[in-house]
């Protein structure tokens, strides 16, 4: 089984990258941030608390994140593999998420991170915020999550480096030249 995660901070290019990838490689993509969209869509419970945190710019608590996760990944029980995006976002949810995929007979097959300064992400994400209108791109909220990522998530990377399975691909540049680049690195996890 592939199982990836693709790592980068809001606006890297997690979403657009990760279209391409499911199709080449048959994979299952679960998104943290769809899973919290959908629930809110839906106005479940778990849609009400997870839209206060978000419209506050804070993350959702890991027992919320990983009950969500666990059975998305319970769904697609024939799936070739999974391409988690936007997860794990701290240490306490990597850890989760080999914990459980190690009592599923399963493990990550690496970890690739997208390299986009600060000044790109912050363009991107106020295009898409023109085209899209998400609430989490609007300008106050952002700042907040850039500053999440390079204060907090960023931190889950050492802790896949030590298990060799994290790689780096430049995420500035034209999306097809990215992608071959990706596709080189998930290559070499199944050679």
């Amino acid at each position: 089984m592939l199982n990836l995660v693709l790592f980068g901070p809001p606006g890297a290019g997690k979403g657009t990258q990760s279209e391409k990838l499911i199709s080449k490689y048959n994979l299952v993509h679960i998104s943290t941030g769809d899973l919290f969209r959908a629930h809110i869509k839906n106005q479940t419970d778990l849609g009400k608390q997870v839209s206060q945190m978000i419209a506050e710019g804070n993350l959702v608590p890991d027992s919320i994140t990983i009950a969500m996760l666990e059975e998305e990944i319970k769904k697609n029980p024939e799936a070739k593999g999974f391409i988690f995006d936007g997860f794990p976002r701290t240490v306490a949810q990597a850890e989760a998420l080999d914990q459980f995929l190690v009592d599923n007979n399963s493990a990550i097959s690496g970890v690739i991170a997208l390299d986009v300064n600060e000044e790109e992400l912050t363009q991107r994400i106020a295009k898409r915020q023109e085209i899209s209108g998400r609430a989490d791109d609007a300008a106050d909220k952002l700042k907040k999550r850039i500053e999440e990522y390079f204060g907090k998530t960023i931190h889950v990377l050492p802790y896949y480096e030590a298990q060799n399975k994290l790689s780096k691909v430049n995420g500035i540049g034209d999306i097809d030249t990215i992608f071959s680049e990706l596709s080189q690195v998930i290559d070499s996890y199944i050679a």
